[in-house]
C-alpha cells in the first residue's frame, strides 16, 4: 500500500497548518500576558505589593511544573474547541516563562532612561510604551524566538489529547503503514517539517543578531 497518497500528504500538511495556527496564537497571547505579568512583578510596590506576590506565585507555579500537566488539566476542565483549549493551555504556561524573559530585559535598561523620561514629563505608562518596552523587546528578541521554537516543538504534546496537529495526524497516517520503512518515511517527513520551521526561526535570530552587532 502506498502511504504517501495525495490524501495522506494533505492530511499531514493540514496538521502542520494547525500546529502553526496554535503556536502563533499561543506565542502572541503569551507575549501580551507575559509582558503584563513582568510589569506587575517589576514595578508594583507598596500598597500594590499584593499583586506582585500573586504574579510571583503564578510565575513560579508554572515554571516549576510540566507543560503537559497543564495541557491535560485544561483539556479535562475547560470546554471549547481544540484550538481554544490548546492556545489557553500554552498561554498560561508560556506567559510565565516570557514574563521572566521580559523582566530580564527590563532590568537591563539603565535607570537613567526612567529619569530622562520623568524630566520630560512622561508618566509611567507613556514611559513604558514609548521608551522602556521598545528597548526591552529589542534586547530580548533572541530569547523570545528561542521560546517560540519551544512552543512549536511542545505543540506535539497536543497529540495526547487528540488535537489534529502535525504529530497527531502523522500518527494516524503511520497507522496505515505496512512495514517499518513506511513508518520511518512518515517520521522523516514530520522531522523535516519541524526542522525547516525551527531552523528558519533560528536563521532569523542569527540575522537579527548580526544586524544589531553591525549597528
Amino acid at each position: 500500500m502506498e502511504i504517501f497518497t495525495q490524501a495522506n500528504v494533505t492530511f499531514i500538511l493540514n496538521g502542520f497548518i494547525k500546529t502553526l495556527e496554535i503556536s502563533a496564537l499561543a506565542i502572541v497571547f503569551s507575549i501580551i500576558v507575559g509582558t503584563v505579568l513582568a510589569l506587575v512583578k517589576q514595578y508594583c510596590r507598596g500598597k500594590l505589593s499584593v499583586f506582585r506576590w500573586l504574579v510571583s506565585a503564578y510565575i513560579e507555579l508554572f515554571r516549576c511544573t510540566p507543560n503537559l500537566l497543564w495541557i491535560l488539566f485544561i483539556y479535562f476542565t475547560v470546554k471549547g474547541s481544540d484550538v481554544f483549549i490548546s492556545v489557553l493551555a500554552f498561554t498560561i504556561f508560556t506567559s510565565a516563562v516570557i514574563a521572566e524573559i521580559v523582566r530580564g530585559g527590563l532590568n537591563a535598561i539603565p535607570k537613567s532612561q526612567f529619569e530622562a523620561a520623568q524630566s520630560q514629563g512622561f508618566g509611567f505608562f507613556a514611559t513604558m510604551r514609548l521608551i522602556i518596552l521598545p528597548q526591552t523587546f529589542k534586547t530580548i528578541v533572541p530569547a523570545l524566538f528561542s521560546q517560540c521554537t519551544t512552543v512549536i516543538k511542545d505543540s506535539s504534546y497536543l497529540a495526547g489529547i487528540n488535537v489534529a496537529e502535525l504529530m497527531f495526524n502523522s500518527k494516524v497516517v503511520m497507522g496505515q503503514a505496512n512495514d517499518l520503512a513506511q513508518t520511518l518515511l512518515v517520521y522523516a517527513l514530520v522531522f523535516l517539517l519541524y526542522f525547516v520551521l525551527n531552523f528558519g526561526i533560528s536563521l532569523i535570530v542569527r540575522a537579527y543578531q548580526r544586524r544589531v552587532v553591525a549597528a
